[in-house]
Order: structure tokens, then C-alpha cells, then sequence
């Protein structure tokens, strides 16, 4: 609503005639007057004194207090100046103390190295000695060759040196344990396994990468990894590579198609060109089949098909992939890991008596069994960040249907929460445990990964070095004598 506009010919109640504006204006003047008069009265009057104290008492209190608050501001602006130093020193001395960390396990990874150098050397000369003494006493011929298997490559005299590779048999049942890494592009590309490595002070001598059946055999993958000295292991799934991890529904790589031969020309030539290759790797085919969140998994919690899949159908595709393999005398070659999932957070329907075991291909279908197994949030009440918590039950599963040596195949924990150090060091103190004999090795996933958990969208770092005192803990732990894993110097 607008204001209104007073009519032009009404006069304001004081102007009403030229007279009354005179005497408005006179009375205005002398009462300006008045209070000027009794302002300075009371200010220079022998009366007044008390309200002068009143606030010369004022002035005093406050002066105080504005110069205190001066000081305070001053203090604090040096106590935070202090702490960014303090801070900085601390991150130094950290980086220090963790540099040092990882020189002294390099120089361990390096005695190691010349200990099992001078090893080799001796046995390699009984072994001649051996040789020659045969020869003295038969009059034979006969020499020795190398044990382990050979890559392609000329012997021409300027050629390179062949990639070699260890004998399967020595890999299927290594003498000391492996340490193996995931990384976002290894063994393609090293850059960022042999960033971590560095800080660690010691390489992995497994390296662990995925691959889909919409692709054929890279061969660079597995050249690439024994020039490092490193054991492959490809995570194989019998899907695109780019499918999403959310994705159940593969109608084409269905467990039946496989089965009735679908992809059996592909498989077949994988394996030929597996033995073309002429060197060793591990295979873990579909791996967490006991879990819901693969096609290749059977069925879901409450007993519903996955992907047109039937009970059982999992080991048939298993035989059916190994017996190509087999006709095409890949199995030389392979290693092939068996790998569920840790049973803690599954359906109910898949932790029952017997659910695992029907999942089994056999012993003269797998050459290790394996686990994924992560501290991986949300926590539930009971989770007292162990080994034993992650890990126990699945163990007792897997030692339950074969003796089967056991890798740790795909593991990591998580820093939400701050409890990954605790973890790590429980994880390589349960390592050293006659009961974890059995346990030849673990794979790291060394990534940090943004995914849904329980329709919460989460950042989980599972890298090695997320924090200061994670990685602290992992370069104590891999060095743990008693753990007994093949210490590689890093580069």
C-alpha cells in the first residue's frame, strides 16, 4: 500500500500562523540552551565529581582489558605460528623416519637377495659336480638344463636375453611367500607399483591384474611381469572388462552358454596362445562365486537364478575351461587359483553347510584356493579389527573342503575409522602362526576406490601408503622374519 500525499492547503499544527512559527522557534532555542547549561553544570560542579569518577573508574577498567586482549590476540598468533612449525616438523620427521623405514628393509630385501643368489650358485655347482662324477663313472654324456621355463627369443649373440620364468612346480609350492600388488595399471604400466614399492623399500614379486573374456590373451602382460622378476596372476571374468561391478546381467556369458561351448573357439586359442607364450601364470577364474554381485555367481540370497545360472553350473564351467586348457596343454603353465569371498558379510543362504563345497571344482581342477577378504566399512558391532575377525571363519572353510595351498588373493583395508595400522600389524602377526602355514602369499589392492556401500557413497583408501603409520605398519610387518615372505630390493 502507497503513502498518501497531505493536501497542499492544511498547515502543520506548529505553522499554523507566522506568530506561532516565531515563538515554536524561540522555545526551541532556549531549551538547547537549558541542557547545555545543566550538562556543564553537572560536569564542572563540585557534584558532579561522582559521575566523573563513575567514568574515568570506566575508562580505567576497559583500558586494561582492550590492552590484555591485545596481548592475547598476539599470543595466540605466535601459539599458531609454533604449531604449523611443530606440524611441519612432525611431517618431516615422519617422512624421515619412514625413508629410514623402508632403506632398512631394502637393505634386508637386498641381503635376502645375495643370501638366495649365493644359494643357487652352490646348488647349481653340486649339481655339476654331480654331473661329473656320473660322467666319470659312466662314460656318459649327458648334460643338465635349465629347471625353470623359457619365453620366446632368439639365442643369436645379439639377441636379448629370453624372459624366464621359475618352474611351475616351484611357483604352485614357492619356499618362502609371496607379496603381491594390485595397481590401476600394472604390469602395463609400473609407474605407480614401483612408486609404492620405493616406499615400502621392497618389490612385489606378484603382480595381480583383471581381465575379460571380450578380449584374447595379452602376452605383453605376462612377458612384462617376468622381466620384473614377477608372477602374474589375472583375475579372469567371464564378462566385458568394462562391465560395472553393479551389473549381474550377462545373458551372453551366461555359466550354460559356457558350459555348451559358446566360447569355445575363443578359449581354445587363448590357451594356444597361452603355450605360445612359453611362461607361467596364475589364473583365477571367476573369482567370488560365493558372493551375489557376479554373473557368474548362481543364485542370490534368497534362491533366485543370477544370470540364467543353476546350482552346479559354476563347476561345470570351471572343468570345462580347465579340460580346454588341458587339450591344449596350457595346465603346464597355469596356476589356477580357486578364490571365494570371506563368508563374514554373505547371505545366510550362502553361508550354510555344504554351499561352498558345492562350488568346489576338485583338486585335479585348482592348484590354490585363495580368499578376497577386506577391512572394509560399515563395521558391525562385533568387528574387533583382526586378522582372526576377517579372515578365521573363510580359513576354516577352505581348509575344510582341501589342502590345497592358500593365497591371500585380493585383500586390503580401508582407513575409515583409523584402524587400518591395528589391522595391518594383526594381519602380518597372524601370518606368523603355525596354523597360517598354509598361507603362501597375498595380493594388495593398492587403489583407492569411490563406490555405494548400503546406498552410502564412500571414497575407501585401500592403498598401502594412505597414511603415515598404515605404511609404517605394512614395512614392519612384511619384513617380520618370522613371516618369511622372498624379499625383493625395490628398484
Amino acid at each position: 500500500m502507497s503513502d498518501q500525499t497531505a493536501p497542499t492547503g492544511a498547515a502543520a499544527w506548529w505553522s499554523q500562523s507566522k506568530s506561532r512559527s516565531q515563538a515554536t522557534a524561540v522555545a526551541a532555542i532556549v531549551l538547547t540552551a537549558v541542557l547545555v547549561g545543566i550538562s556543564a553544570y553537572v560536569w564542572v560542579s563540585p557534584t558532579g565529581a561522582p559521575l566523573r569518577k563513575a567514568v574515568d573508574q570506566a575508562a580505567e577498567v576497559v583500558t586494561p582489558f582492550a590492552a590484555q586482549n591485545a596481548e592475547l590476540k598476539r599470543n595466540l598468533d605466535r601459539a599458531t605460528e609454533t604449531i604449523a612449525s611443530q606440524k611441519g616438523k612432525l611431517t618431516a620427521l615422519q617422512k624421515a623416519t619412514l625413508a629410514a623405514q623402508a632403506a632398512a628393509a631394502k637393505q634386508l630385501a637386498t641381503a635376502q637377495q645375495k643370501a638366495a643368489a649365493a644359494e643357487s650358485q652352490l646348488a647349481s655347482v653340486k649339481a655339476q659336480l654331480s654331473a661329473a662324477q656320473a660322467k666319470g663313472t659312466s662314460g656318459s654324456t649327458s648334460g643338465s638344463t635349465a629347471a625353470g621355463n623359457h619365453g620366446s627369443g632368439s639365442s643369436g649373440g645379439n639377441a636379448a636375453a629370453p624372459i624366464t620364468a621359475p618352474a611351475r612346480a616351484d611357483l604352485v609350492n614357492p619356499a618362502k611367500r609371496f607379496y603381491g600388488m594390485y595397481t590401476e595399471q600394472a604390469p602395463f604400466n609400473w609407474a605407480t607399483f614401483d612408486s609404492t614399492s620405493a616406499k615400502v623399500g621392497v618389490s612385489p614379486n606378484m603382480v595381480g591384474y583383471f581381465s575379460g573374456w571380450d578380449e584374447t590373451f595379452r602376452a605383453n602382460a605376462v612377458t612384462r611381469s617376468w622381466q620384473q622378476g614377477r608372477m602374474p596372476m589375472m583375475t579372469w571374468e567371464s564378462r566385458p572388462i568394462d562391465a560395472g561391478n553393479d551389473t549381474v546381467d550377462e545373458p551372453a556369458y551366461s555359466l550354460p552358454n559356457i558350459i555348451r561351448g559358446d566360447f569355445d573357439a575363443y578359449l581354445h586359442q587363448y590357451a594356444k596362445d597361452i603355450v605360445a607364450t612359453g611362461l607361467p601364470l596364475g589364473i583365477r577364474l571367476d573369482h567370488e562365486m560365493n558372493g551375489i554381485w557376479y554373473p557368474w555367481a548362481e543364485t542370490d540370497g534368497q534362491g533366485n537364478s543370477i544370470n540364467g545360472n543353476s546350482a552346479g553350473d559354476y563347476v561345470k564351467m570351471w572343468r570345462h575351461v580347465h579340460d580346454i586348457f588341458q587339450q591344449e596343454g596350457a595346465n603346464n603353465l597355469v596356476v589356477w587359483v580357486w578364490a571365494p569371498n570371506i563368508v563374514n558379510n554373505l547371505p545366510a543362504s550362502h553361508k550354510v553347510p555344504g554351499y561352498l563345497e558345492s562350488l568346489y571344482p576338485g583338486d585335479g581342477y585348482v592348484d590354490w584356493v585363495g580368499l578376497s577378504g577386506y577391512l572394509r566399512p560399515p563395521y558391525k558391532a562385533d568387528n574387533d579389527f583382526s586378522f582372526d575377525y576377517t579372515f578365521k571363519a573363510s580359513l576354516d572353510k577352505l581348509r575344510s573342503i582341501t589342502s590345497k595351498p592358500i593365497m591371500l588373493a585380493e585383500v586390503g583395508a580401508s582407513e575409515t575409522e583409523g584402524h587400518k595400522a591395528a589391522w595391518i600389524t594383526s594381519f602380518f602377526e597372524a601370518l606368523a602362526k603355525p596354523e597360517n602355514d598354509d598361507i603362501i602369499g597375498f595380493s594388495w589392492f593398492n587403489l583407492a576406490v569411490t563406490s555405494y556401500v548400503e546406498g552410502v557413497r564412500a571414497t575407501n583408501d585401500w592403498r598401502i601408503d594412505s597414511r603415515a603409520d598404515s605404511l609404517s605398519a605394512f614395512i614392519t610387518g612384511l619384513t617380520r622374519p618370522e613371516d618369511d615372505f622372498a624379499l625383493t630390493p625395490a628398484p
